[in-house]
């Protein structure tokens, strides 16, 4: 397989994987079942009525929602593949991906922060597909997080994966936890950045800085 004009030469998955491997379905169903019976319990604990036929499928959709969807991180089989390709130019640039959708959950209080996040690197003899850049930040993302960690986890894959350690990420994000509850204000936003390698040095951080769209 090419793809602009260079030879696919590797294809990983995230650590401790050597194929692909889908879900366990019996597990999946288990850790359905289970936080379905728990939810249960604390909307009784609220008050609710399960018996209300607005309610009577909750339990069971937040349970499939937290397996099957935003928390599909915690599950390392979900991991995407990934494909290299050789830097057959040569090209020592930076390459920027920006505007990357983020979505994660707040670890402390389970509600969700949203934003932006920039991914730039300078290749050395590899480059990685550019949907594959995307598809790496959500999937770090899709499990409980904090901002911080989130920006680290995301820097040290790339440096993991491109083999080098001239990586810059910049995340953006609104917190529902500062929004919907306590100080009660949506109009923060939380900044987060990790600079290895070259990125350190300022030229390259104001670079990537000023290139991204803030």
């Amino acid at each position: 397989m090419k793809i602009n004009g260079e030879k696919n030469i590797e294809t990983v998955l995230f650590p401790n994987n050597t194929m692909r491997i889908e879900p366990q379905e019996d597990d999946d169903i288990e850790k359905i079942e289970s936080i379905k019976y728990h939810f249960g319990k604390i909307m009784e604990a609220l008050g609710l009525n399960l018996d209300d036929p607005s309610l009577q499928k909750t339990p069971e959709r937040v349970a499939k929602m937290y397996v099957n969807d935003v928390f599909k991180g915690l599950n390392k089989t979900n991991s995407p593949k990934i494909s290299f390709f050789k830097n057959t130019s040569g090209y020592q640039e930076m390459i920027l991906v920006d505007n990357i959708t983020l979505y994660s959950y707040c670890e402390h209080h389970f509600v969700p922060f949203f934003g932006k996040a920039a991914v730039a690197y300078i290749p050395k003899d590899r480059v990685i597909g550019l949907s594959k850049i995307n598809r790496i930040v959500q999937f770090v993302a899709s499990k409980p997080q904090i901002q911080e960690r989130l920006t680290m986890e995301i820097g040290e894959k790339f440096k993991e994966l491109l083999k080098t350690e001239d990586i810059a990420i910049y995340i953006e994000a609104n917190h529902l936890c500062v929004a919907s509850r306590g100080v009660k204000d949506d109009n923060s936003m939380t900044t987060t950045t990790f600079f290895g390698g070259k990125f350190r040095k300022n030229k390259m951080k104001n670079r990537f800085l000023t290139s991204i769209h803030k």
